[in-house]
């Protein structure tokens, strides 16, 4: 038999920091190969021994976490001689099934949903989690319709299963809205199912996938942006009304620095920093991914900026301007595209397809720098955006023409 080398050392997760404490995780040790298990504890980094793998014992609250992680270290080992004893292949996965009571024998499709969303808690943003346990919620209910049970192992997932779920959501009619799902909301769902399979399949919970054959389809769609013209027209435009131009205000300024809503609101006086060339700039990151986003600020920006520097609910919430739910906000943008007479679908997110197409790529602004601005991670998302700017193209193809015509009058 393959000799076994077995470690267990206690880390602090350092990027999951939160009001200087930081998780505590139990890092399994085989043969070189390692996984990581959340112990449910955090700890100041000031008060922990990194070398030692624990709690620096000058606190009565120390003693006691330290005596807690060798309960744990002793737990973890007898799942080791377990699963020696029991003659299984011993992986770092398999002793840290072992050690969370997880039987691969009798694992079950609500068991690896229940695990990935309350492991969920600590690495996924609430926005992200919230869809999760919306996607949970229907394939509770395609197991009770479909199969009159409330679960299934996973070993008896297949290929079947997953065409009868899509069909399932493609003909479930929801009861608080009136129309059945879209192509690509049927295929988010599939999307967040097919995630949930892969880590049971990492954890060698799972052997098939049965997602191999199962293809998806997104439809893509032009995405919706405000012309020059259309623009104009709303910066133009002054409300009697105090909400409205409010939120007008908040339109525009996303329309100039292509902030989403949840970015734009979480924005402080701190977010404004000198930048490389002596002026203004946003300094902040994007809730969805992290990624830093570097954005100058412009002169319309700016105004907005200036408006609500002495704004009481602004100055209360410590935000650069005047925070309001995301529901309301788009509730009072169907009221200004009316007032203004634009049909277009109205809602906060094309102000970012505005920023990215009208104001930045219509104008000579590299793609480069756009999709530095807009926080994204692949150049590729932005082209999405350059698809649609034909009016920038035609202006490239004339600057063409007249530098070809140039060349050959010389």
């Amino acid at each position: 038999m393959e000799k076994v080398t077995l470690g267990i050392h206690f880390v602090l997760r350092m990027n999951k920091i939160m009001n200087g404490l930081a998780p505590i995780y139990a890092r399994i040790t085989v043969n070189s190969k390692r996984c990581e298990v959340s112990i449910k504890r955090k700890i100041s980094v000031d008060s922990w021994n990194s070398g030692k793998g624990m709690a620096k014992s000058s606190t009565i609250e120390n003693k006691q976490l330290n005596s807690y992680l060798e309960q744990i270290r002793k737990m973890m080992v007898e799942s080791y001689q377990d699963l020696v004893l029991s003659k299984q292949v011993v992986t770092t996965e398999a002793i840290k099934n072992k050690f969370l009571g997880l039987d691969i024998s009798d694992m079950t499709l609500c068991k690896l949903i229940d695990y990935h969303n309350t492991n969920g808690k600590e690495t996924l943003r609430w926005g992200t989690l919230k869809n999760y346990f919306t996607t949970q919620k229907y394939i509770i209910l395609f197991l009770k319709e479909k199969y009159k049970t409330s679960d299934i192992y996973l070993k008896s997932l297949n290929y079947k299963f997953l065409v009868d779920f899509e069909y399932f959501l493609r003909k479930h009619s929801p009861v608080d809205h009136q129309r059945p799902m879209e192509n690509n909301t049927v295929m988010k769902h599939i999307e967040r199912l097919r995630k949930m399979i892969k880590l049971a399949i990492r954890y060698e919970w799972l052997e098939k996938d049965p997602f191999i054959a199962f293809k998806q389809k997104f439809h893509r769609f032009e995405r919706g942006y405000l012309s020059e013209g259309e623009l104009k027209i709303i910066e133009e435009k002054e409300f009697s009304i105090a909400r409205l131009q409010h939120v007008k205000d908040l339109f525009i300024f996303s329309c100039y620095t292509g902030l989403s809503y949840i970015d734009l609101i979480h924005l402080s006086p701190e977010n404004i920093q000198i930048g490389i060339d002596k002026k203004y700039w946003l300094f902040t990151s994007r809730e969805k991914t992290d990624n830093p986003v570097r954005i100058p600020i412009l002169p319309i920006a700016m105004d907005i900026i200036n408006k609500y520097k002495a704004d009481p609910k602004a100055l209360v919430y410590n935000r650069l301007l005047p925070p309001i739910s995301n529901q309301r906000l788009n509730s009072y943008l169907k009221e200004i595209a009316d007032l203004c007479q634009i049909n277009k679908n109205f809602t906060f997110h094309l102000a970012r397809h505005t920023f990215a197409t009208t104001v930045t790529l219509a104008n000579g602004v590299p793609i480069e720098s756009v999709s530095k601005m807009l926080g994204h991670s692949k150049i590729s998302t932005t082209q999405i955006y350059a698809k649609v700017v034909e009016k920038k193209l035609g202006e490239d193809m004339d600057n063409l023409k007249q530098r070809l015509n140039e060349k050959r009058v010389s």
